[in-house]
């Protein structure tokens, strides 16, 4: 496992399905069976670490659209990535 900076970029395992309920989401990797749940603000973390670019794209769209800090964001983001990393979710690329 690489360790994820801000700067990093991150590819979603293909093998996860990602089902979206009332704002909340669950995710299922179908080659494991291990389940994860995202509340609001990580279902839409989970999004635009889809859509590409690096990790500190994603802390921008996140302060734009919620009340938090930089450092508090950036804080939560690479805390998700390595609990998403640590269960096969998704991988941080160099």
């Amino acid at each position: 496992m690489t360790e994820a900076s801000i700067s990093s970029r991150v590819k979603l395992s293909e093998d996860v399905l990602f089902q979206e309920l009332q704002g909340d989401a669950v995710l299922l990797d179908l080659k494991t069976g291990v389940y994860f749940g995202l509340d609001r603000v990580g279902t839409r973390m989970w999004h635009l670490m889809g859509e590409a670019g690096t990790l500190s794209g994603v802390v921008d769209t996140i302060l734009e659209e919620f009340d938090v800090t930089r450092e508090r964001c950036s804080a939560d983001i690479l805390s998700l990535v390595a609990r998403l990393e640590e269960q096969g979710l998704l991988s941080v690329e160099p």
